[in-house]
């Protein structure tokens, strides 16, 4: 990535939940979370640029048919922040999609939080990630964790992030089926579903992240609750999910609220093997990815 006063270049990784339990309801009408997310090395590519000339925010999303200007994350995102600075600038943004949308991989939250990173820079605000993900979660509860990858607890709506060490590596098959769902909807089957509300279970409780975990810690301890109602409702997860298990994966779950379902792989030939497999099918979108590893992506010109 080049570097420049007035152009910068961000990669916003994905992310998958390892786990994700949706507990009760919050007084602001939220769910109470507890999930570890991880960052893996499927990305979108976003360029921003400063615009003299100009003192609006231009907006442009190339692939996926997501809009443009004010109904994307990234657009508001930049509008929040000039707003904060009161910077009399122009900012012309081009945002690349290769992660799916719809598809419990946080891509819009990432980009958003790409976008205040690289505007932070930009500025020379030097704001800390702290700040910008207390603003980035009036936005939307997933931009918090995009400050502080490539692991972390997420408690809350959100916004309670803290960040922890998960030694080793492995490979990552995600499988999409081709269509979106959609986040209120897939809360709403849930708690349609649920007579009551389990509390979180002390394997999760106790878990200390100033410690390192190993992924043999984590891969028992996989789980999804949306997973009860999405996989009656799309069979197809289903099928995908048996099928990466069957293909040797560690573990498989539905990231997020879905449609996406990942495999965790310890070794690479099993992992393409899997996605060559599952893959195939008309409508389908398959990716071989590794987790990612080391600090928060950086800001490249």
């Amino acid at each position: 990535m080049a570097d420049s006063n007035t152009m910068v270049s961000l990669q916003p990784p994905a992310k998958i939940n390892l786990i994700l339990k949706v507990l009760d309801r919050l007084p602001n009408g939220y769910h109470n979370l507890w999930s570890l997310m991880h960052t893996i090395e499927l990305e979108d590519e976003l360029e921003i640029r400063l615009n003299p000339h100009s003192d609006k925010v231009t907006f442009l999303c190339q692939g996926q048919g997501l809009p443009d200007g004010r109904e994307n994350l990234v657009h508001r995102a930049a509008e929040l922040m000039l707003n904060q600075v009161e910077a009399k600038v122009g900012v012309d943004i081009v945002l690349r999609k290769q992660i799916p949308v719809g598809a419990g991989l946080g891509g819009g939250s990432s980009d958003a939080a790409a976008t205040m990173l690289g505007l932070n820079r930009l500025l020379g605000l030097g704001w800390s990630g702290e700040k910008m993900a207390a603003l980035g979660q009036t936005l939307g509860s997933d931009i918090p964790f995009f400050f502080a990858p490539p692991s972390a607890i997420v408690q809350g709506w959100g916004q309670k992030v803290v960040p922890i060490r998960l030694t080793g590596m492995r490979w990552i098959v995600l499988v999409n089926p081709g269509f979106p769902i959609d986040t209120q909807v897939a809360y709403q089957h849930l708690d349609r579903a649920r007579k009551s509300v389990e509390p979180l279970p002390g394997c999760l409780s106790g878990i200390d992240p100033s410690l390192p975990l190993s992924w043999e810690d984590i891969i028992p301890l996989m789980e999804n609750d949306f997973e009860s109602v999405l996989l009656p409702l799309y069979p197809v997860l289903s099928q995908v999910k048996s099928g990466l298990l069957k293909a040797g994966a560690e573990g498989a779950l539905v990231s997020g609220s879905g449609a996406t379902v990942f495999g965790v792989f310890r070794h690479e030939e099993a992992a393409v093997k899997a996605k060559m497999g599952l893959g195939g099918t008309s409508g389908r979108l398959a990716y071989l990815v590794r987790v990612s590893s080391g600090d928060p992506p950086g800001v490249q010109a």
